[in-house]
């Protein structure tokens, strides 16, 4: 009997068992790892409707360097108010004529009178600036001048130089017309200039945040 009933390796009941355990143990493992893949696809499905990833993105992108619109992006687009100018009828104008045509000053003082500037002396230029402006004109008046009655002078007559002396009236400024005087500026343009002048001027704007 022992030879006819031995039992050969290949055969062993108990290989037959550990290969079976094997298989369970695979299935249970591949069982879990599906079901854990469908539950994750599944919350994602759920956070993409109910909008929860938007949300997810938004907090990751929270350390990024962005530019944001806020009261300092806003600085940028809003104004300060440009400096106290006085207005032409709160500026005296002493026309004189540094050229050798005559009834030039009274001319010109009748037109800057009629755009609101007060009229001082009428008349020649003093023997300082008498037959020696070569250009348009000069625009001449005190220090205090130099920005309030002078610019605004100046929108009437373009390529004016512009000068300053030891007046205390900041209010009563010269304008000594030149050689090379056509007409002051068109009314229009001389309304645009002032307008501008007179106007907002844009803030500086807001350095953005450096990354």
């Amino acid at each position: 009997m022992g030879g006819q009933y031995r039992i050969t390796g290949d055969k062993y009941p108990r290989m037959r068992r550990r290969r079976g355990r094997r298989r369970l143990v695979f299935l249970a493992v591949a069982s879990v790892t599906a079901l854990g893949l469908v539950g994750w696809g599944t919350l994602q499905l759920i956070d993409v409707f109910t909008g929860k990833g938007d949300k997810a993105t938004a907090a990751g992108t929270k350390g990024d360097c962005t530019s944001k619109v806020g009261p300092s992006a806003k600085a940028s687009t809003t104004s300060t108010a440009a400096g106290t100018l006085p207005k032409p009828g709160q500026i005296t104008v002493n026309v004189l004529n540094a050229t050798p045509r005559s009834g030039l000053a009274k001319q010109t003082a009748d037109e800057l009178k009629k755009r609101g500037f007060r009229i001082g002396d009428v008349g020649n230029a003093p023997a300082t600036y008498d037959k020696k402006v070569n250009g348009a004109g000069i625009l001449l008046g005190a220090k205090g001048a130099a920005q309030a009655a002078l610019p605004v002078l100046g929108t009437q007559l373009s390529g004016a130089e512009v000068k300053t002396d030891g007046r205390a009236q900041a209010d009563r400024v010269d304008l000594i017309i030149g050689t090379a005087f056509k007409s002051l500026a068109k009314k229009e343009d001389a309304d645009k200039a002032l307008a501008t002048l007179s106007g907002p001027r844009p803030a500086a704007s807001a350095s953005p945040k450096s990354c």
